[in-house]
């Protein structure tokens, strides 16, 4: 019954985020936000070794309330409640395709200046001067590479670590949202935070690039287009994990993503992943549909995954 619970609380959790969305009031990110700002505030040096100082407090004493609730946890009802909990607090799955899916009614209506008043929920591309299309670009691009930071990353990391692995993926990604920055103010401090990142969403980050590539029939796509786009243009990315989701949602939805980005003061020249068109308004709804196909799929490698991984069938092995 225990080498299952952790895998019960990862579906019970990833059906809580589908139905509810994240909580609306006293989120415990939002918290964890508040607390890291404020340590932020008084840690800061232009310095790597201030940075991972801050990164590794804070990563590390997520992991150990993890640890703490495990141990609250240890009969199987408890601990599949818990792990459902911290599973729902985490994921973001459908915020993500709801906030999408704002900025696509929006654009439809032709209101264009809530679509880029709303845009900063989402990415923090500067949403001045962006055409319809120019934000269903941003849009597109930021659910395919959210799919693996909210959903598919804090599944592996709960499924592998329990609620330890959940509550530290979480803070180090909000940490790399936060200072992980290649600007003059972040460049040094902000570098342990946005490595840890890249390290924690590794492999995460290539399972939702491959299973993108499987769900592209779902809209409409072909698993052998996307997956020549992600062979071709996954690595061109400058983020080592963000061009995997990209390329294989470019493919999946046969549409062309990458070019130019404002962040800011901030001018970035993205390489073009995909043949296929540029992005357009109703390219929105299919990606989030795309997206939630990745979701549901990853919640069942989850918990397989866990089952595999839980404590009391690691143990059954070593006798």
């Amino acid at each position: 019954m225990r080498s299952s619970s952790r895998a019960v609380g990862l579906v019970l959790g990833f059906a809580a985020d589908w139905y509810f969305g994240d909580p609306r009031r006293a989120h415990p990110v939002a918290g964890f936000g508040r607390v890291a700002s404020g340590l932020r505030r008084v840690s800061y040096a232009d310095s790597r070794v201030a940075g991972a100082a801050y990164a590794g407090v804070l990563v590390s004493g997520a992991a150990a309330l993890g640890v703490a609730a495990e141990r609250v946890g240890r009969r199987p009802v408890a601990g599949a409640a818990l792990t459902a909990a911290a599973t729902w607090t985490v994921l973001g799955g459908t915020s993500l395709r709801r906030e999408a899916s704002a900025i696509g009614e929006s654009l439809r209506a032709g209101d264009l200046a809530a679509a880029r008043e709303r845009l900063p929920h989402l990415c923090g591309r500067d949403p001045r001067g962006l055409d319809a299309d120019q934000i269903a670009r941003a849009v597109v691009e930021s659910v395919a590479e959210n799919t693996s930071d909210a959903v598919v990353a804090p599944l592996f990391w709960g499924a592998v670590a329990g609620i330890p692995g959940l509550l530290a993926y979480r803070a180090s990604n909000t940490l790399d949202a936060m200072v992980g920055y290649r600007n003059a103010k972040y460049r040094n401090f902000g570098w342990a935070s946005a490595r840890l990142d890249d390290v924690l969403n590794w492999v995460p980050a290539r399972f939702t690039g491959a299973v993108t590539v499987a769900a592209a029939p779902v809209v409409g796509g072909s698993p052998v287009r996307a997956l020549r786009v992600l062979r071709n243009d996954g690595a061109r990315h400058p983020s080592p994990n963000a061009g995997r989701c990209e390329a294989s949602a470019a493919g999946a939805l046969g549409v062309r993503l990458g070019g130019t980005n404002t962040y800011g003061d901030v001018v970035e020249h993205r390489p073009v992943m995909g043949t296929g068109r540029a992005p357009r308004v109703p390219d929105i709804r299919r990606a989030a549909v795309l997206s939630a196909t990745v979701g549901l799929a990853s919640a069942a490698a989850a918990a397989r995954l866990a089952a595999a991984f839980a404590p009391g069938r690691r143990a059954r092995r070593l006798r």
